[in-house]
């Protein structure tokens, strides 16, 4: 079953701002110790964007900080992406991940994906 759904992704012009959202069940949410959003362009490695703990931790990658901004809502079992200032270079697919304590393992989620497109 899908336990990870993530919207949000469009096209935008660069400088623009979109929010992607990932919005999980509830088991996932309370076990998770981290949930992060990564990104892949055609061509290139995906890339560790965003991350946040259950802690409320957070890193990003250089390439975003002080542009980009995870955030979680606890009531409604959602990680956020705000992306403000988005350059063309931001164009990828954007997936979420979440990294969970399951029976006493450590077991991976990783939504759909959902693409970004900036234009200059």
């Amino acid at each position: 079953q899908v336990q990870l759904v993530e919207s949000g992704g469009g096209l935008v012009q660069a400088g623009g701002s979109l929010r992607l959202s990932c919005a999980a069940s509830a088991s996932i949410f309370i076990s998770s110790n981290d949930m992060c959003w990564y990104r892949q362009a055609p061509g290139k490695q995906r890339e560790l964007v965003a991350g946040i703990t259950s802690g409320g931790r957070t890193n990003y990658a250089d390439s975003v900080k002080d542009r980009f901004t995870i955030f979680r809502d606890n009531a409604k079992n959602t990680v956020y992406l705000q992306m403000n200032s988005l350059k063309p270079e931001d164009t990828a697919v954007y997936h979420c991940e979440a990294v969970t304590t399951v029976g006493g393992s450590l077991v991976e989620y990783w939504g759909q994906g959902t693409q970004v497109t900036v234009s200059s």
